[in-house]
């Protein structure tokens, strides 16, 4: 079930970022000039921070199957002075479509709501950039240890391999990698 955006306001809120900081999670792995993917993008909790750590010389794709959620993630941009920074970017949620190659991607607490998780990791592989990396994380609530685990095989089935398991608070966490060898298809086309 797809999280609506009317209930996106209880889930991005000040209280959020005590138990997740954006920056002490994403700082690791973006840095300035990075090109990097929200998925699923809500109410930005993540893709403003991420706008902050790629600086004025990178790029963050908001990504998200509803229009209400991207619509609130650029009226906070404009807010927070980082609008050129972030492209939202409506997807079907059998495609995350055709982007610019990235340097980091992001899918926070979305993955258990994809509908058909292969052809997503699959899709994630083609657009991450050969020495980029994905952070995948999920609800430890939500998502048992064993769903998990399935998820994390099907990545390294679509061609991504496990770099290490980063701690976030009340959730299961992998960081992945592209197989040597694995297909880059990713276009420099967007289609947001």
């Amino acid at each position: 079930m797809v999280c609506p955006w009317w209930l996106g306001f209880a889930i991005d809120n000040p209280l959020r970022t005590l138990i997740h900081d954006p920056e002490s999670i994403l700082s690791p792995y973006v840095g300035s000039g990075s090109t990097v993917m929200d998925i699923g993008a809500g109410m930005g909790c993540f893709t403003i921070p991420l706008a902050r750590l790629v600086g004025p010389a990178g790029r963050v794709l908001a990504i998200d199957i509803q229009a209400g959620m991207l619509a609130t993630v650029a009226r906070k941009a404009r807010a927070r002075g980082v609008s050129e920074r972030i492209k939202p970017c409506l997807v079907s949620p059998y495609s995350l479509g055709s982007h610019p190659a990235a340097d980091f991607i992001l899918a926070f607490w979305v993955v258990h709501e994809v509908p058909d998780q292969r052809s997503f990791l699959e899709e994630v592989c083609g657009l991450l950039k050969p020495e980029g990396v994905f952070l995948l994380v999920e609800p430890l609530v939500h998502v048992a240890e064993k769903s998990f685990q399935r998820t994390v095989q099907t990545a390294v089935d679509a061609g991504l391999v496990v770099k290490g398991t980063p701690k976030i608070r009340l959730s299961r966490s992998v960081l992945l990698v592209r197989k040597e060898g694995a297909s880059w298809s990713a276009t420099l086309n967007p289609s947001c």
